[in-house]
């Protein structure tokens, strides 16, 4: 499974003005959510930025971002720090990850006296190139990857850093195996899960089982035949059943 267990993993992605950032564009959005222990948890950055230029009327069509929107809000020099605090010592997960990294890298690269890059901060994974193994031959874009683990994405009109970094966050955890552990909890169990769990006290009231109905159960069915299709094998509950 790709990614340690115990790692720190940001989920990143950006909006920009234009496609080469040697010809001039810049970023205009950074999105990130983060994930421990593969959980998603609170910790977001998020944030809109002012590029001093012009944005590509393609680019406008793809995330919907405006000059007259951004005008007011930061530049880059204005957040980096906060920006590569919130990324250090992460494993970034990002999809086409060249296209971004190389952005940040060319802006952090415009800032004087500035020697940091995301490589000296952050290991990255591309989970374009993860998906193309993963699935040779077949399509690997976001909203491809979407439809092919049953994530709903119709939310997604237009391209948003923060909302693409949440969808992409979904599409990795299920390409690469879902959560760590359905039986660990916010802390993990790490092998002493004897000492941590809490037993129930032997007279408490009898446990009030509620059976699912047959429309629940069908539902049940069909959601873990897309799982096994996915993922080529069987699931946590097969497993379960068959113990």
């Amino acid at each position: 499974m790709p990614g340690s267990k115990n790692l720190r993993q940001v989920v990143l992605d950006t909006e920009t003005t234009g496609i080469n950032p040697k010809e001039g564009h810049k970023i205009i959005e950074i999105g990130c959510v983060e994930l421990i222990k593969r959980r998603l948890t609170n910790n977001r950055f998020h944030v809109y930025l002012n590029p001093e230029r012009e944005i590509d009327a393609g680019a406008i069509e793809v995330h919907g971002l405006t000059n007259q929107f951004l005008q007011d809000k930061p530049k880059f020099k204005d957040i980096v720090d906060d920006f590569l605090a919130f990324i250090e010592g992460a494993e970034l997960i990002i999809h086409n990850a060249p296209f971004d990294v190389g952005f940040i890298n060319h802006e952090l690269g415009q800032l004087k006296n500035e020697t940091r890059s995301v490589d000296t901060l952050s290991t990255v994974f591309d989970s374009l190139t993860y998906a193309r193994k993963k699935h040779p031959g077949a399509r690997n874009s976001l909203d491809a990857l979407c439809k092919r683990y049953s994530i709903d994405n119709s939310h997604r009109e237009l391209h948003g850093a923060l909302l693409d970094a949440e969808i992409l966050a979904d599409v990795y955890l299920l390409m690469t195996g879902g959560q760590a552990s359905l039986l660990d909890d916010e802390n993990g169990m790490n092998g002493n899960a004897e000492a941590q769990i809490v037993r129930l006290s032997s007279d408490r009231p009898p446990l009030k089982i509620m059976a699912c109905n047959d429309d629940e159960l069908q539902a049940h069915h069909s959601r873990m035949a897309q799982i096994r299709k996915a993922f080529g094998g069987e699931t946590v509950w097969d497993k379960l059943d068959a113990s």
